[in-house]
């Protein structure tokens, strides 16, 4: 876990990472410096069983795990001396799903809220092309593990249960709750929580609300400019409320 700005007390968010993720990539540092330059004490953290710092294996990862993780740090917060409520919370992928149950939960305690390529819900997952067919889902759920090769040609594994577990989960149903301003970012190019998906949360949200597509980007925002960009939507973003 990671803590910065604390000379700058008053103004405090949480930036959650996604599956697979850790608070050291580059789109999460860049989410998290938009906050420090605006003034934000910061805390970013690694979930369980993902590949970061904490304990656990990857493919025992799901969101429910994610979400209790979430509670977990932000609990340890409220015992800290900068802790301050209301806050916000920003996240990516499963962590931009993780946050934004939490502000469906506990929306009194959640200033603004930014979903970052945010899951929309399990069933909207099982309809983008990053899980290929039917038949690719037939023998994830068979074998009860999916081995893929990730960036780096990493393999990975991950265990058909991540699925039962998210399609538990949908943020369209309770979205009627995120009356704070809040702000969504994608890539054109997302095949894992693709603008479709975005737009159809972002039309039930009712309160002060963006949703920005970024050009050319994937789900990670792999390209520096990219990066750039999501940096300058979030400062301009907290700038406005």
């Amino acid at each position: 876990m990671v803590v910065g700005g604390l000379e700058k007390p008053g103004k405090l968010a949480f930036v959650m990472h996604g599956l697979s993720g850790n608070k050291d990539e580059l789109h999460i540092r860049s989410i998290a410096e938009a906050f420090l330059e605006s003034g934000y004490t910061v805390v970013t953290f690694d979930t369980t069983n993902t590949f970061g710092e904490s304990d656990g294996q990857y493919e025992d990862a799901t969101l429910t795990g994610y979400y209790n993780d979430l509670e977990d740090v932000i609990a340890w917060a409220a015992e800290q001396p900068w802790y301050v409520e209301p806050f916000v919370l920003a996240g990516h992928s499963f962590g931009g799903m993780a946050t934004s149950l939490f502000a469906e939960k506990y929306p009194e305690k959640v200033k603004a809220l930014a979903p970052i390529s945010s899951v929309i819900s399990g069933e909207l997952t099982l309809r983008t092309s990053k899980y290929n067919s039917q038949e690719m889902l037939d023998k994830w759920k068979k074998d009860g593990v999916w081995i893929f090769k990730g960036s780096g040609g990493t393999e990975k594994r991950l265990k058909w249960a991540c699925m039962e577990d998210r399609l538990k989960y949908s943020l369209l149903p309770e979205a009627h709750k995120l009356t704070m301003p809040a702000l969504m970012v994608t890539g054109s190019e997302d095949d894992s929580t693709p603008p479709t998906h975005n737009q159809v949360l972002f039309d039930k949200l009712p309160g002060k609300k963006e949703l920005h597509i970024i050009e050319g980007a994937v789900h990670t925002f792999d390209r520096p400019s990219e990066r750039d960009e999501l940096k300058e939507i979030v400062r301009n973003w907290l700038a406005s409320f």
